[in-house]
């Protein structure tokens, strides 16, 4: 049997419950690719699977090792039956949305559906890559579900954020006009994201702030920062609000078009983003690269908050 390290959970707990092991490596079956992983990032649904909270929802099963990450950049390594398209030495990148596997992208090797995946074009380092499935594809989600024209208007709440940052870059790539949302010392960073206008998050009244800009209201917002009704003022009646998975999904009052992004792995539209982010026209934000080993302490300092970017984990 073959064996590589992983990080893994066997009693849900704090970042110390993550735990670097020895496991089997896993093969591809019909439809997969295993990837030698370069990197992988480190992000909040990490957290929550570590400390329980998603199978405490039902969303995935109690299991005796449960692996921890979504976010993988890295190089084909084997393919599995029926895989086209992808060959081993190709470096790609790649989501891991499923949650009724055992084992995570913090980990030598990784198996994911080739649907999941995407190359990644030259220019893009893998701990750079690794920071843009989960976050740039909930973005590109969220901007697809609100469904606006060019020229709407756009709140993004948490827009120095990771996903908050993507959306703001990519609703100006669509010609929106936006309303960022973000920490006092974050207004340079999301204007050159092409943000048009900028609130303080720390204004006691964030709809009004907006209105305050945009008489009548926004015709859309992105939710990244989970305010939930707070920003729901903030958009005109008969707009559209979207909440990112795990905030608050507000009623959808004065006729407001509301919806939650669940993030689903799509491999062309992943292989938009790279380009995009190759062609230096979507940021890619490394706050730091610690080894695998390092797990906890990345989760640690994920916790503390403040971070300008992702944590990226390397094997």
């Amino acid at each position: 049997m073959c064996v590589m390290r992983a990080v893994v959970v066997r009693e849900f707990g704090g970042p110390e419950a993550l735990e670097l092991a020895e496991v089997a490596r896993p093969e591809p079956g019909a439809g997969g690719v295993r990837v030698r992983v370069e990197a992988a990032g480190v992000n909040p649904v990490d957290a929550v699977t570590r400390a329980g909270v998603l199978a405490g929802a039902g969303l995935m099963a109690r299991r005796e090792v449960t692996g921890i990450g979504w976010d993988v950049a890295g190089v084909v390594d084997a393919v599995g039956p029926g895989v086209t398209g992808f060959a081993p030495g190709q470096r790609v990148i790649g989501l891991r949305d499923r949650l009724d596997v055992d084992l995570g992208t913090y980990a030598d090797f990784a198996v994911l559906d080739a649907a999941a995946l995407a190359p990644v074009p030259d220019g893009l380092a893998p701990h750079e890559a690794a920071t843009l499935p989960l976050n740039g594809l909930t973005a590109l989600q969220a901007l697809d579900l609100l469904d606006l024209p060019a020229g709407a208007t756009l709140l993004v709440t948490g827009a120095a954020g990771a996903v908050g940052g993507f959306a703001v870059e990519l609703a100006a790539l669509r010609g929106l006009r936006v309303v960022a949302l973000a920490g006092q010392g974050d207004e340079a960073l999301v204007r050159g994201f092409g943000a048009e206008w900028f609130v303080p998050r720390d204004v006691p009244d964030p709809a009004a702030a907006v209105r305050e800009l945009v008489p009548g209201g926004v015709d859309g917002a992105v939710d990244a920062a989970l305010l939930g009704v707070r920003a729901l003022g903030a958009v005109r009646g008969r707009g559209a609000f979207v909440a990112v998975a795990g905030g608050s999904e507000p009623v959808g009052l004065r006729g407001i078009r509301v919806a939650n992004v669940w993030i689903t792995a799509d491999g062309p539209a992943l292989a938009h983003l790279a380009r995009l982010a190759a062609d230096g026209r979507l940021s890619l934000r490394v706050a730091d690269t610690l080894p695998l080993a390092r797990a906890a302490e990345a989760h640690e300092r994920l916790a503390k908050g403040g971070l300008r970017g992702r944590l990226v984990l390397t094997p």
